[in-house]
């Protein structure tokens, strides 16, 4: 693990970009919509959520996942060094021991910083919810990827939990009786379903997208994706019946928010999000190969990081939903 082959063959094995997606995505929340929701109402001192919390937050999704990356590609080995030789990382440059080493290390850290957050801010729900992801992602490395749709499930719940799980650190029971801070919870919850349910979404319809593309060695090794049960036209449907369901619901938030003229916030959507999305139909009707599913499961991701960027608009509106 000294040589800089091995270093740089660890960050490509934790992915470091998207962790780096997942720090964004919870910054973007907290300092766009958390912050913000409460100064709207009570001082921003009043949010339990403070920056120094938030960083540690932040630190332990992050650990979370890549410790879910690594015990992903430690169980993938096999199908991945036929489906993506090129980019096998375990065994071919880090040994499998060091791999499960460094995703229990990980791990361990993640769930004791949620933990310690649990403690600091007297709150039981992230301690167990960490913990919680790390089980997910192991039981879906290990069983549930093998199973029809229940792992593409449990990865699209766990790309919305990444904001879902700032909601849950500002939620007391016992404030409620505070309409000012009532009022501010409702603001992060609205905030919270919208992003988690954008990203539900778009995580599933990608999800099913690197199916249709790893279809390959998926069939050699049994798993039952749903290209290979349900075959590549019903792939192709669901996937398509998806994302129309989703540009829907964002065209109908656009005429929505036409209200309050969020002018460049409906502009950003057409042009980054929804044209995009449009493009993406279009070209699932023609996909047929590992390579045209591979470059669709990157335009896919990109429509997800332009939706969650979003959020930087809604820093320069005041005229927030009631």
């Amino acid at each position: 693990m000294k040589r800089p082959t091995a270093v740089l063959a660890f960050f490509r094995l934790i992915r470091w970009p998207n962790l780096f997606f997942i720090a964004l995505t919870q910054s973007l929340f907290y300092f766009c919509i958390v912050l913000p929701s409460f100064e709207s109402g009570i001082p921003e001192r009043e949010a339990i959520l403070q920056p120094r919390e938030f960083g540690w937050l932040c630190l332990s999704s992050v650990l979370i996942a890549a410790a879910g990356y690594i015990i992903n590609d430690y169980f993938d080995l096999q199908i991945d060094q036929l489906n993506k030789p090129q980019k096998v990382v375990v065994e071919k440059i880090i040994r499998r021991r060091w791999a499960i080493i460094w995703h229990w290390v990980l791990s361990g850290a993640g769930i004791g910083i949620g933990f310690y957050l649990s403690y600091r801010l007297r709150n039981v729900f992230i301690g167990p919810s960490n913990l919680a992801c790390v089980l997910l992602l192991w039981f879906y490395s290990t069983t549930f990827k093998k199973k029809l749709l229940i792992g593409n499930l449990i990865i699209s719940a766990l790309t919305a939990w990444v904001i879902g799980i700032l909601y849950l650190c500002e939620f007391r029971f016992h404030r409620f009786v505070d309409p000012d801070f009532h009022g501010a919870l409702s603001r992060i919850y609205k905030f919270a379903l919208l992003y988690g349910s954008f990203a539900f979404v778009i995580s599933l319809v990608r999800e099913v997208v690197k199916d249709l593309e790893d279809m390959k060695g998926d069939e050699r090794y049994g798993r039952r994706t749903i290209p290979l049960v349900w075959g590549i036209p019903a792939a192709r449907f669901i996937c398509m019946s998806w994302l129309t369901l989703l540009l829907a619901a964002l065209i109908f938030f656009q005429f929505y928010v036409l209200q309050f003229r969020w002018w460049f916030t409906i502009v950003y959507s057409l042009l980054l999000v929804i044209f995009p999305m449009i493009r993406v139909l279009k070209e699932l009707l023609r996909a047929s190969d590992a390579t045209a599913f591979h470059e669709l499961s990157h335009k896919i991701k990109y429509i997800m990081m332009m939706g969650i960027l979003s959020m930087v608009l809604l820093k320069y509106y005041t005229s927030w939903i009631g």
